[in-house]
Formats: C-alpha cells, sequence, structure tokens
C-alpha cells in the first residue's frame, strides 16, 4: 500500500466527484493521503475532507503565494489549530522566487512564523520550495540551531546542494511525478542517491500528473507511477518502495496514527 504524501482533497478540480477519485486511490493501492493546507481563511475546507474521511490526514498552513494576503505575526493562528486530531503538519511554506508572487521579505517572515510553530507544536514542516535553494538552506539551517524540528522538502526539485543540506538536517525529501518527465534527468539524478529511509511520494495533486497522465488533472491515484519510477531509480520492486515510503511516513508524521489494515 501507498501513502500519497502531499495533495490538496480540498481543490474545487475534486468537489464533483471526491467519492470517485477517493474510490480509485483505495482500487489503486494507495492507503492513505494527507491533503495539505495552503490559506488559513481555507483550512475549515481542508479539515472538513479530512474529517469526511478516515484514511486522510491534514496539515495547516499559508503557502508562500500567499505571504502577502495572509501575513503572520507569529506562530499562534498554525499552533491554535493543531489540537485538531487531523492536523499531522504545519504547512506549506517556504519560499517561492520562481512567481514571486508575494514580497520576499514577507515569505521569509511568514516562513519563519511557520518554523516556530513547528517547533513549538512538535508536528513536522511542510516545505515549498522554488528557486530560492540557497535561501531555503540558510534559513533551514539557521532556524535548526535555535532549535530542532522535523520535516520535509515536498515535491522536491531543488538542486544536489539542497538536497544534501536538507538530509543533513534530518529532513525528508518527497517525490513528485515530476520525477516520470522527459527533460527531469538531473533531478532523477539526484533522488537516486537520497537513501531509501528519507523518501516520500506525492502527487500534489491536481498538479503535476505524472507520465502517462501528463496534462491531466492529478489525483492520488496516480502516484503509483511515482512509486514506479523511484523504483526503477532505486533498482528495487515498487512493493518495497510502498513498505519504505509508508514506514517513512509514519516516522516522520508521528501524530498521524497508522489504521489496522495498513501493513507494518
Amino acid at each position: 500500500m501507498l501513502i500519497d504524501s502531499h495533495c490538496h482533497l480540498d481543490s474545487a478540480d475534486f468537489s464533483p466527484e471526491i467519492d470517485a477519485v477517493m474510490a480509485r486511490a483505495a482500487g489503486a493501492g494507495v492507503d492513505a493521503m494527507l491533503t495539505v493546507s495552503t490559506r488559513l481563511d481555507g483550512f475549515a475546507k481542508v479539515r472538513a475532507v479530512a474529517e469526511r474521511f478516515d484514511n486522510v490526514w491534514c496539515s495547516v498552513g499559508s503557502h508562500p503565494h500567499d505571504a502577502a494576503k495572509e501575513p503572520l505575526c507569529g506562530p499562534e493562528p498554525l499552533i491554535d489549530r493543531c489540537g485538531d486530531p487531523k492536523v499531522v503538519g504545519i504547512g506549506e511554506t517556504g519560499l517561492d522566487y520562481f512567481y514571486d508572487l508575494s514580497p520576499r521579505e514577507a515569505q521569509i517572515a511568514n516562513f519563519r512564523h511557520h518554523i516556530a510553530a513547528a517547533r513549538i507544536t512538535d508536528l513536522p514542516l511542510i516545505v515549498h520550495t522554488r528557486d530560492a535553494d540557497a535561501e531555503t538552506a540558510a534559513i533551514l539551517t539557521a532556524e535548526t540551531e535555535r532549535g530542532g524540528f522535523s520535516g520535509v522538502l515536498h515535491c522536491f526539485s531543488g538542486g544536489r546542494t539542497l538536497a544534501q543540506r536538507a538530509l543533513d538536517l534530518g529532513f525528508y525529501l518527497s517525490v513528485s511525478g515530476m520525477i516520470t518527465f522527459k527533460k527531469a534527468d538531473e533531478l532523477r539524478a539526484i533522488v537516486k542517491e537520497v537513501p531509501l529511509d528519507r523518501l516520500l511520494v506525492e502527487t500534489d495533486a491536481p498538479f503535476l500528473a505524472p507520465i502517462p497522465h501528463r496534462g491531466a488533472r492529478n489525483e492520488p491515484s496516480f502516484v503509483v507511477h511515482t512509486a514506479a519510477k523511484l523504483a526503477e531509480l532505486k533498482g528495487v520492486t515498487t512493493e518495497e518502495i510502498a513498505r519504505a515510503t509508508t514506514e517513512n511516513f509514519f516516522r516522520l508524521f508521528t501524530k498521524a496514527m497508522r489504521r489496522s489494515n495498513t501493513p507494518s
């Protein structure tokens, strides 16, 4: 069984057929999902999806794209929502210098408040980073020196230096359908070197559908294609990828309760 460690089930793309999406995931062997928050003002919808399905957990956070619209003055708005049993992570947060939809200063400030919330709650941090490898590494390093916290670089697409820095800090890397893309040779080479016990798989659905569904709306059932490509890169079976990434998920997201039918 596989776990889709990062998707957005609250998306309007899924609302007309969420039951069918979940059924296809189950049919593909996807046992559980983490639906990830991107805005605090949309958290109730994220939480509602997680509450509806017993194999779905959620996070609380505000995406760097929205840092200007949702500026945080501290970690409290995040911490206040972490008592919910369905909330198992903080984010997604981080830096996106590719689109620059929010001023970089606002992105950095919100990123640090999310880190503080992760440190205080002992919940893992879910990091989005794009075209900001050096800055992300520097902030994570400096903040770790102030006090430890765990986390994952989701939908990893950065360079080798960032990957190693994250691993050195105890972080996990999550791979998406991007590793199936034709022009992703450099990313595949990096992922191939990451220890198997530090990898997760995700869809980031409804975005970034893997080959053979490239260009279509992504959904959790498609994580099987990412897992298959990861197995090819690591030279192991897909069953081993499923076992390893499931164990890694529960090792990182310790608040998530393993269901009785989830293999251990």
